[in-house]
Parts: C-alpha cells; sequence; structure tokens
C-alpha cells in the first residue's frame, strides 16, 4: 500500500472511530452509566468534593483501552487506528464535556452562542432529574436540541424537575 493510501486508510479509521465513540459513549452513558454502573456514576450527578470523582473511573477505563490498543497494535495493523480514534475521543471529551460543560478548569468558558451553548444546555437538561431515572440527552459531543429535550422532559416528569432551565 503506498504512503497516501495508508494515511488516507489510517486517517479515515481514526475519523471512524471518533464518530463511533460518540455512539459508544451515548449507550455506557444510558445503558451502563444509568444502570448497573450507577454507583461510579453517582457521583457526577452530586455536587463535586475535590478535583476528582468517582466517575472519573470510567474515563481511566476507556484511556485504558486505549492504551492497551495503542500499546499491542503499535507496529500497526488497524486496531493501532482505533485506538488512536479512542484516544482523540478521549480529549474531546475532557475538553468539551469537563472543562466547558462541567467548569473543570482552572479557568472559566461559558459560550454565549453556537454549539458549545448548546452542548452545555442539553448537559444541564440532562442533570435536571434528580436520579438515574427519567435522563435526556447521554451523549457527550452530539447535542439535541434543547427545547426537544425540555419537551421529553417534561413529558416524562410534567414538569416536576429539579433544574430544567438551561444556562441563556
Amino acid at each position: 500500500m503506498s504512503n497516501t493510501l495508508a494515511f488516507l486508510v489510517n486517517t479515515s479509521i481514526v475519523l471512524l472511530t471518533v464518530a463511533a465513540m460518540e455512539g459508544v459513549a451515548w449507550a455506557a452513558h444510558k445503558y451502563v452509566m444509568h444502570g448497573w454502573g450507577w454507583g461510579w456514576h453517582k457521583s457526577h450527578h452530586e455536587p463535586r468534593e475535590g478535583v476528582f470523582e468517582r466517575n472519573d473511573l470510567y474515563a481511566v477505563v476507556f484511556a485504558g483501552i486505549s492504551i492497551l490498543l495503542i500499546y499491542f497494535y503499535r507496529n500497526g495493523g488497524p486496531l493501532l487506528w482505533v485506538g488512536v480514534g479512542m484516544t482523540v475521543y478521549g480529549f474531546l471529551y475532557f475538553f468539551v464535556h469537563d472543562g466547558i460543560t462541567h467548569q473543570r478548569w482552572p479557568f472559566r468558558y461559558v459560550p454565549r452562542n453556537g454549539y458549545l451553548k448548546r452542548l452545555v444546555q442539553a448537559h444541564r437538561l440532562h442533570h435536571a432529574v434528580e436520579g438515574k431515572e427519567g435522563c435526556v440527552s447521554f451523549g457527550f459531543i452530539y447535542a439535541p436540541p434543547p427545547a426537544a429535550l425540555k419537551a421529553k422532559l417534561k413529558k416524562l416528569h410534567g414538569g416536576s424537575l429539579k433544574n430544567s432551565e438551561p444556562a441563556e
């Protein structure tokens, strides 16, 4: 395979993995974190004390998988590039979810418009429900429109939520 073709194939694998990871993260968030894995994730739905929360163990698990893929396939092959794609998704998650949405950085950035504002609003609506049942918006990089999420929450809960208004 030529260098150019190899580059295009490997780049495609990385980009497809990043896109697929949003689906994996959505399913893991909805069915694991809000299911049998609530013991770790519950800390994310409560006020944080300190720098870390138990929920951060999920990031460690996903990072461990990507590190293993990169290590064991470091000499080449598609799984190397899957591991790289998982790592890229992890950086996006860290930047968007931990940094912008939850302000876990030493500086603040509050998006005033555009897609980043929509991500913050969607995640706030996810946290508008007390407990693990009846939440909306389980993705981390993709966010449905806030109006659709509010309508779904109203249908599920009849308007009784702890905080259903996204930041303006």
